[in-house]
């Protein structure tokens, strides 16, 4: 992954957790990785559990950032979910995997943002 790429990444990261701190969401984690995949943001929303997938574009070109969360994508996100609720011992707990889709301009201003909830199907 380009500089670059990773820079912008970094940003949308970090402006989709100001955004949901700013909902009531309290970020309990950021960038969980296990050899399977990485989860950009663990949160709670109340009791909840949240998984945040971030995706952040330049331009919609190529259709809104968190379309690129296929089948395949969901069912990583899916399973490294699995393994954080494991490895941190919550059993029992009600959790769900969102999306955040940033548009930005090139000079790093945010176009649109957009927050989509329980995006894996079950």
């Amino acid at each position: 992954m380009s500089k670059d790429r990773q820079k912008l990444g970094k940003l949308g990261e970090k402006i989709a957790a100001e955004f949901l701190k700013e909902r009531g969401y309290q970020i309990i984690d950021q960038n969980y990785r296990t050899r399977g995949g990485e989860i950009d943001i663990v949160a709670k929303e109340g009791e909840t559990i949240v998984f945040v997938e971030v995706k952040t574009r330049i331009s919609a070109e190529f259709g809104y950032p968190e379309e690129a969360i296929d089948g395949r994508k969901q069912h990583k996100l899916a399973m490294t979910a699995e393994h954080y609720l494991a490895a941190h011992r919550l059993y029992e707990v009600d959790y769900r995997i969102d999306a955040v889709g940033i548009e930005m301009e090139r000079d790093g201003r945010l176009i649109n943002l957009r927050h989509e909830k329980d995006v894996v199907g079950w």
